[in-house]
């Protein structure tokens, strides 16, 4: 027996755009459609509402006429009216051929809003049906509020169905617009309609507003809907929409029965993209597309995915196009440092290892995470400071920097546990600090090296709180030679490398 055909409609153009702020040019939705129905395969994509704007037309019609030279009309489709014909006339000039016409799901809405009777209302939807089918223009029919309906009206709610059953639509949409309904609320109520409805098509359409829209939707799989609608990033209203990449892979991993087209690689692109156009950040924790989710922090982590994968879960970033990673900082051992140095093909003797992750978790204490970048200056840092002793140590400093007066800079040196203090102004912070250490060095009759070449660089693609390398050149009257230092901050990395200089001269 073969598997179960899920249908799957994106609706991150139409209810995702719904989404606080968010606002999708001609351009962006054009593209998005595209990566949606030939990347990531959706079936349908629900790209607009009617008559929402001249812009709003504008795409429709951009999109419909690439549609259409790709033989992709009836995958789009636009949300549409009871309006007395307005909204297909303006679907049928942008060469709209589905309709999702958006009708009254329980008596409460009914009552209140539109405040008309089921039979009046039946009516209307049937004249709208009708006029769409003489534009060429199919209908699948959301049932607005439908899971307050199960609840509070359910003999309005199989009234109505029992009417749309005897229309030509292909499929009634099953949204729980207030995000309302449990699992098995979901289970229960779907798998009565399918029992009575056994031949119909029924989408179900989960919203997100008490974090249950995955599981709502794995449950109505189970009940037997037919199709789902998603968004990417779980964009949409309030708390949003069920996201299409925790629904991809729960329905992957758990339901074996069914099948869906999704192209999992695709995935995380299109995200990406969509966090881009919408400027909606995705959260770092968010499942599948996160910054963090397939990042092992823990030392005994990486320990463990050396050894046959202890902490690996079917949820392979290589299926969402993506790579796991082991974070640097505080809590890494040994193991994530070695995973780091495989990917840049370097390799430390067990010793130097040792030192290298004492370093990185002393960074750690500083600065959240330490980049892969990073890892070649630290070793350099690590090692190269391995070969002095240090008989001159910088106790503590204080540099200040304020508009309108020239920085300034007071030190505490011990030297051969001795300690010194002073302080000086200079044209900078630095130049501040070497000038209190030179008066430092006067006090022993002593003079320093001339610094002749200063380079700061950080790791590429690093952020404002990157590690940097500073490195300077010193120059004696008998040689030159250079020393570094390591920190998130400049001054103090060039504090660092010049601590290095006072112990080699």
């Amino acid at each position: 027996m073969g598997k179960r055909k899920i249908e799957i409609m994106d609706t991150t153009l139409r209810d995702g755009e719904q989404t606080s702020g968010v606002s999708f040019s001609i351009s962006e939705k054009l593209t998005i459609t595209q990566l949606l129905i030939e990347e990531l395969k959706v079936d349908r994509v629900e790209i607009a509402s009617a008559r929402v704007s001249e812009g709003e037309y504008a795409s429709v019609k951009t999109i419909m006429d690439w549609a259409n030279l790709h033989g992709y009309t009836n995958r789009i489709e636009v949300l549409s009216f009871v309006d007395h014909g307005v909204s297909v006339e303006w679907m049928a000039n942008a060469g709209v051929k589905v309709q999702n016409l958006l009708t009254k799901g329980s008596l409460n809405h009914l009552k209140h809003q539109l405040k008309k009777t089921p039979e009046q209302h039946f009516a209307e939807i049937k004249d709208v049906i009708q006029l769409a089918q003489s534009h060429g223009i199919s209908s699948n029919v959301y049932l607005e509020d439908w899971s307050n309906g199960m609840r509070n009206s359910p003999e309005y709610v199989y009234q109505y169905l029992d009417f749309l059953s005897t229309q030509p639509i292909k499929r009634i949409l099953l949204p729980d617009t207030l995000g309302v309904l449990t699992p098995h609320e979901t289970y229960k109520y779907i798998s009565e309609i399918k029992l009575r409805y056994p031949s119909i098509h029924f989408d179900f359409h989960a919203h997100n507003d008490y974090d249950l829209a995955n599981a709502n939707i794995l449950e109505a799989i189970r009940a037997g809907a037919d199709g789902l609608h998603l968004t990417v990033n779980g964009m949409g209203e309030r708390a949003g929409n069920a996201s299409i990449a925790s629904a991809v892979a729960t329905i992957n991993d758990f339901l074996p029965e069914v099948e869906i087209n999704i192209n999992e690689e695709a995935i995380y692109t299109v995200s990406k993209l969509v966090e881009t156009f919408s400027g909606i950040r995705i959260p770092s924790n968010k499942p599948i597309v996160g910054e963090n989710v397939f990042t092992q922090t823990a030392g005994i982590h990486a320990d463990g995915d050396s050894k046959n994968n202890l902490y690996f879960n079917d949820l392979l970033p290589e299926r969402f196009g993506r790579k796991r990673t082991y974070a640097l900082g505080k809590t890494s051992g040994k193991a994530n440092i070695e995973k780091n140095l495989q990917e840049l093909g370097l390799k430390l003797s067990g010793e130097d290892l040792k030192k290298v992750t004492q370093r990185v978790i002393e960074l750690g204490d500083m600065k959240e995470t330490v980049t892969r970048e990073d890892l070649p200056y630290i070793i350099s840092d690590v090692l190269n400071s391995t070969s002095t002793i240090d008989k001159v140590i910088i106790e503590s400093y204080v540099l200040t920097h304020s508009k309108g007066l020239r920085p300034s800079a007071t030190i505490s040196v011990r030297i051969d546990g001795e300690l010194f203090e002073e302080n000086a102004q200079g044209d900078g912070q630095f130049d501040a600090f070497m000038k209190a250490l030179s008066k430092v060095y006067a006090k022993k009759q002593l003079s320093l090296p001339k610094l002749i070449d200063y380079a700061v660089r950080i790791a590429p693609g690093s952020n404002s709180d990157a590690l940097c390398e500073t490195i300077i050149t010193w120059e004696t009257q008998n040689k030159k030679f250079i020393t570094r230092g390591l920190d998130s901050d400049q001054t103090v990395c060039a504090i660092k490398s010049t601590q290095k200089m006072l112990n080699i001269i």
